[in-house]
């Protein structure tokens, strides 16, 4: 394959994923449809089975790149930066169709006949790197287990989100983070700490 046509394969399949992520978020995986994906990503069918051999596939294609989708804010490892995190993957969560779309197919994986908790686990590292870099800087309680701490976090962001999608579109989501936070923060960070911590989305350029 030329260069040309690798550049445009890769266009290709880069529209056809952008196109099912926006169907998968506005239809879920049972509502989605291979015809109504084609139709989003103007392709054919050709071009489709090409890239994708099924709708299943496109979903598996979705949801492993959750991460991928998302571009964590930059900063000093530790406590503030987790706190940072929270509040910019609920941006995401609003603005972002594709990283959107792979969380909702995680949530309803069971449609797809699949029980994987990759991407929550991939989120369980990514939050335990930022608590023991807060665990070196002392910015811990005594006693705090990383790991434990890591795994209760994403499961209770799993459910506040899930819970605002439900009530709000997530619209009111940065509210619920900061009471998660309000409620957290006394049982993990070190009491001295708490009060310099912002519980609030990052200033735009920090988060950029």
């Amino acid at each position: 394959m030329t260069r040309p046509k690798q550049e445009r394969a890769v266009r290709t399949r880069e529209m056809i994923l952008y196109a099912a992520a926006e169907v998968f978020d506005e239809c879920g995986y049972s509502g989605a449809s291979i015809s109504k994906i084609m139709n989003r990503a103007g392709v054919t069918q050709g071009g489709m089975y090409f890239h994708f051999k099924s709708k299943e596939a496109l979903a598996h294609a979705v949801m492993a790149s959750q991460q991928d989708f998302v571009e964590l804010p930059a900063g000093r490892d530790g406590l503030q930066r987790l706190i940072n995190m929270t509040f910019h993957i609920a941006s995401e969560l609003r603005n972002n169709v594709l990283f959107r779309a792979s969380v909702r197919l995680a949530v309803e994986q069971g449609e797809l006949g699949i029980e994987d908790d990759t991407a929550y686990q991939e989120w369980v590292e990514q939050f335990h790197t930022q608590l023991l870099a807060a665990q070196r800087n002392g910015e811990l309680r005594n006693g705090v287990d990383a790991r434990e701490f890591a795994t209760v976090l994403v499961g209770a962001y799993t459910g506040t989100q899930i819970f605002s999608n439900a009530a709000t579109q997530r619209e009111d989501l940065p509210q619920r983070i900061a009471a998660l936070w309000r409620y957290f923060l006394p049982a993990v960070a070190d009491p001295v700490l708490i009060t310099s911590l912002r519980i609030a989305p990052a200033p735009l350029t920090s988060a950029a």
